[in-house]
């Protein structure tokens, strides 16, 4: 299996919808990088990657919202196209089977802490077994240890 991360801002807020009966989460992740060229001019590139959640739990709709921050991984799918200047140009597409929700665009803090905090609960209330029947795997939600919680420096990697 091929996997691909991002890391990445939604552009939108996502959609659910229900598809042949099973749930589907729809959003678009950008991923901006920042370099200067060959001239010393800076540049921006930003690549947008189509993802789309296939899960029982679509609760994590509410958090799924424009300018949040996220880690998304899964199997990526590549389709190209000619655009309407006639270019053949090339869409990337992410079958997700993991996401984290990594914060905002908030300005005050307790915001954010606010956030992290219900992300959290969230996180931790869908962690258990899901079962998903049909092609597409089961979700995996992944909750976040605590801050404060020390980590054990006894692992061997």
């Amino acid at each position: 299996m091929i996997k691909l991360q991002i890391v990445g801002h939604l552009g939108a807020d996502c959609i659910a919808k229900e598809v042949n009966g099973k749930n589907v989460i729809n959003f678009n992740v950008a991923h901006s990088e920042k370099y200067k060229d060959a001239q010393g001019n800076p540049v921006e590139k930003t690549t947008w990657v189509n993802c789309a959640y296939w899960t029982d739990k679509t609760g994590i709709t509410q958090y799924l919202t424009k300018g949040q921050m996220v880690y998304a991984e899964g199997a990526p799918e590549a389709d190209g196209y000619t655009n309407k200047e006639g270019t053949v140009a090339a869409t990337l597409r992410l079958r997700v089977l993991n996401i984290q929700l990594l914060g905002g665009k908030s300005d005050n803090q307790a915001g954010q802490n606010q956030q992290q905090q219900s992300q959290q609960t969230y996180a931790n209330s869908n962690a258990g077994n899901v079962t998903n029947s049909g092609a597409n795997p089961p979700p995996v939600v992944r909750a976040q240890p605590p801050a404060d919680m020390p980590l054990d420096d006894d692992l061997p990697f």
